[in-house]
């Protein structure tokens, strides 16, 4: 096992350690335990997606794993941001759907012997999505309450734009049969 597919393991297990101090609540200290477990698990995974690339680690287990673990902390942490009411759930819909609709294709183009990487798009997606929980857990009311909006709808177009390149780019594996 290699340092960035362990990185990514590492983001994986991080999850649930986010998930209770989000949901702690009753205390101030629990979001910003939260909120650092949920940015160095982040960080892990440019470093994971860097380290692989220099030190060519790439493997198949990290195409697959990696945006998994990414899938998993964002869609828990939005989960997480609608119970406490700083995200809507018809955007947390549209983003976990978009999720879905990318795995169901990976799933189809690996059964057809096809690994499909993330595309720019992705990645940008990813960060922005990243950028919004960051700034939704940190709360930190004034102008921020602005970009806390601009940055949420920012992830929002953003995943619409992935999701339509990935298909488009991959558009092949919709006419693959199992």
């Amino acid at each position: 096992m290699n340092t960035p597919n362990l990185l990514t393991i590492l983001r994986i297990v991080l999850i649930p350690f986010f998930v209770f101090f989000m949901l702690a609540g009753g205390s101030e200290y629990s979001k910003w335990i939260a909120l650092a477990i949920f940015a160095v698990a982040s960080l892990t995974d440019t470093l994971d997606g860097y380290l692989a690339r220099k030190n060519h680690q790439v493997t198949n287990f990290g195409k697959f794993m990696d945006p998994l673990a990414d899938k998993l902390l964002v869609c828990s942490a939005m989960i997480c941001l609608i119970d406490s009411g700083k995200l809507a759930s018809w955007i947390v819909i549209i983003i976990i759907s978009r999720e879905f609709i990318i795995s169901g294709f990976r799933l189809v183009a690996a059964d057809n012997g096809i690994v499909i990487a993330a595309s720019w798009w992705g990645k940008l997606k990813t960060v922005s999505q990243m950028t919004m929980i960051i700034l939704l857990i940190a709360d930190l009311g004034g102008i921020f309450t602005t970009l806390e909006i601009v940055v949420t709808y920012i992830a929002l177009v953003l995943t619409v734009v992935s999701l339509v390149d990935y298909i488009w780019k991959n558009k092949q594996v919709l006419s693959m049969q199992g």
